[in-house]
């Protein structure tokens, strides 16, 4: 089944694929400049790849309800047909950062995101496989 990430950013969209669920790549991010040409740039990098199932990244805690609103209404704008699920996104910038130490100096490009991405899709895999 070939699957994607998305770690849903106010400045950038991370974005990781799987298409074995074994093996997640991340791709290049989308620099949001609104929510209609970013929707548009996810919904056409979903169809590229033929995914059937989208993961969304989503914060554990107190500001969990707004921001389950807040991605559900983004992910309504995609042209997405797939199955949706929900993932603990929880400390996974913090573990992106880690693993990127000393490779970056510019972290504005979305690489950090699309990482962050990828290692949501692998919490999402290992849960569920």
């Amino acid at each position: 089944m070939k699957i994607a990430s998305l770690d849903i950013g106010l400045k950038r969209i991370g974005i990781a694929i799987s298409l074995d669920s074994k093996i997640v790549t991340p791709l290049p991010a989308v620099i949001r400049k609104s929510r209609k040409q970013a929707s548009r740039e996810v919904s056409n990098i979903l169809q590229e790849w033929q995914i059937e199932k989208l993961i969304i990244g989503i914060p554990t805690g107190r500001s969990y309800h707004e921001m389950k609103r807040r991605f559900t209404h983004f992910v309504s704008l995609l042209d997405f047909q797939g199955e949706i699920h929900f993932q603990d996104e929880d400390l996974s910038t913090q573990e992106a950062l880690e693993l990127m130490e000393g490779e970056m100096k510019l972290k504005k490009d979305g690489r950090i995101d699309s990482i962050s991405a990828k290692i949501i899709l692998e919490r999402f895999l290992s849960k569920n496989n």
